[in-house]
């Protein structure tokens, strides 16, 4: 009798839910013609697809486009960083250790160090790597999420508990929160991901600290695998893969919310938790993700993977939304900002070209190299896109880390271990600068109505 009325309870509750989800779909629900009526840049984007104007920065410059008697035109894709071409630093930092720190200092600083400058710096964020023993077991391993993201943005929060001055956004301050989140982040993202596999799937913990004569990129590894070792080779392309995700504009979400936050006037650790939470969308850092599931289900449905008119039957049905996810995407081609070429993705595929040939995994290189042929091809013919269609750096990056041996629940934060060096930057450049609070506007488009007391509704 008692679980007979719990269920008719349940039941009873269910069935509100579900007319309050209703109600909220119906009034949340704007006349999509409004937009064009009112000329609002959804996204902060205009009609060509370009972002509005929101700031100014001298962090990273991107540009896809090219001046040709005063008309934008399309072009090979180029990406600065602190005015230098992504292309000659990785470039000059080849067959070198410790780029994506050298890459840390450009960008907070606006240079490129001395080596006795890059000594100093390097010898001040191997001192901030180490995670205390109550804060790795009370913080990190406790309650581990599936998520690696929601538990990195669990434990940068924390931070704030750990820090005698959390509050303080002097420039001075904020510096030093900044080089302990970017030595430590590393940290506590393969911490979170060993904690989550050994409470939730009862695999053994293995918790490696970091070696001080360790690039961040080798102590990633070393932490991650089982027995520590890892090839020159492996550590190199991973430390370039750590560089092109470093930086990329104020624009992108990530780092727009950095600047956003940041204007408010709020505390270091707040901030960056926010940008977290953007860069975990799949829309954003997590984009790799669906990159890698795409050709999972390729794989399956093309066995043959030489077989260039089946892969382009099988993308067709993607684009027309017969095949995959249904939306009509394949992931990991086209960009907001390129037209002809991303620089990252030309990286990192040669990146991934190498590695492939170490670990004899060429057969998979080609096929993601056919199928960035081949979509560019048929997305151009398909669609009347008023700009070229390129691979981003999200095509190559899932299948670099899948020969890396890193699992695919971090890959996001391996991009925020990256990011946070650019979104230091920007948060330092914002509070030098001392913006006002960012605010844009939004145009109410609903009715003024006289209120009804409850009782005469």
């Amino acid at each position: 009798m008692v679980k007979s009325t719990m269920m008719d309870l349940y039941h009873e509750r269910n069935e509100m839910f579900d007319n309050l989800v209703e109600k909220c779909l119906t009034s949340g629900a704007i006349d999509q013609n409004l937009y064009i009526e009112y000329d609002v840049k959804r996204g902060l984007r205009d009609a060509n697809g370009k972002g509005v104007l929101t700031g100014l920065t001298e962090i990273s410059d991107v540009n896809g486009t090219k001046d040709v008697d005063g008309v934008k035109v399309p072009a090979k894709g180029e990406l600065y960083y602190q005015g230098y071409n992504i292309k000659d630093l990785v470039s000059g930092l080849s067959g070198r250790k410790y780029a994506f720190e050298e890459i840390t200092y450009l960008l907070l600083f606006g240079m490129l160090p001395t080596k006795e400058q890059f000594d100093s710096f390097l010898a001040i964020l191997t001192d901030l790597q180490e995670l205390s023993s109550d804060f790795t077991r009370d913080v990190i391993l406790h309650n581990p999420s599936k998520n690696i993201m929601n538990s990195l943005q669990k434990a940068i929060l924390n931070l704030y508990s750990y820090d005698e001055n959390p509050e303080d956004i002097s420039v001075p301050n904020v510096l030093r929160q900044c080089l302990q989140l970017i030595a430590k982040t590393p940290l506590m993202s393969v911490y979170a991901y060993h904690g989550y596999r050994h409470f939730n799937l009862n695999e053994n913990l293995v918790i490696r600290t970091p070696r001080k004569d360790y690039s961040t990129a080798e102590n990633i590894l070393n932490m991650l695998r089982p027995d520590g070792n890892f090839t020159e080779l492996e550590a190199y392309v991973f430390d370039i893969a750590l560089v092109l995700h470093a930086e990329h504009g104020g624009g992108n979400n990530s780092t727009f919310t950095t600047h956003v936050v940041t204007s408010t006037g709020t505390d270091t650790y707040s901030a960056i938790a926010a940008s977290i939470a953007s860069l975990k969308g799949p829309k954003h850092g997590g984009a790799n993700l669906k990159v890698q599931n795409m050709i999972a289900e390729i794989k399956k449905a093309v066995p043959d993977w030489t077989d260039m008119k089946a892969l382009e039957e099988y993308l067709r049905k993607i684009l027309n939304k017969e095949a995959f996810d249904k939306t009509g995407l394949i992931y990991g081609m086209g960009h907001a900002v390129y037209t002809e070429s991303d620089p990252r993705c030309e990286i990192l595929k040669e990146c991934a070209r190498n590695l492939a040939k170490e670990k004899d995994r060429m057969g998979e290189f080609n096929l993601y190299n056919a199928i960035e042929e081949i979509s560019i091809k048929i997305i151009t013919e398909s669609r009347r896109v008023f700009k070229p269609v390129c691979a981003n750096v999200d095509f190559y990056s899932g299948f670099l880390y899948s020969m890396l041996g890193i699992p695919e629940e971090l890959f996001t934060p391996i991009f925020a271990i990256g990011r946070i060096s650019g979104w230091s930057a920007h948060r330092l450049e914002e509070l030098v600068n001392k913006g006002k609070i960012i605010r844009p506007a939004y145009k109410y488009v609903g009715y003024h109505r006289e209120y009804v007391p409850i009782e005469q509704r």
